[in-house]
């Protein structure tokens, strides 16, 4: 089976999370992201992440955009509040972990 892309940017954040965890210190949060209609769990957890199966654990927060979106995001070219405002992105849960995961995104620089 070929990995997409986007597998591989989420392999790709487990991986940069996982190298230097202190960003994430103190942080129990599930991540579902919903991009271009593929689904991705993300599991924040005593300072490790984990990219876990949809079926694994219910996610505090959903965060759905376009894949195009979801890169300029984790680039620090799109603003979340902006993009949540404009209707780029759609939460659904928990809107305070979604705030921290943009403060998180930005202490990592993930190559896309």
């Amino acid at each position: 089976m070929a990995m997409t892309a986007l597998n591989e940017t989420m392999q790709q954040i487990e991986k940069e999370i996982n190298n230097n965890p202190e960003p994430i210190s103190g942080i129990d949060a599930n991540y579902k992201f919903v991009i271009d209609g593929e689904a991705y769990k993300l599991q924040l957890k005593d300072g490790k992440a984990e990219l876990l199966s949809d079926a694994e654990v219910d996610a505090d927060c959903t965060l759905k955009m376009s894949c195009d979106n979801f890169q300029k995001f984790l680039a620090g070219k799109l603003n979340g509040m902006t993009a949540f405002m404009t209707g780029k992105l759609k939460i659904d849960g928990d809107m305070t972990k979604a705030l921290k995961l943009e403060s998180i995104v930005k202490k990592y620089e993930v190559d896309i």
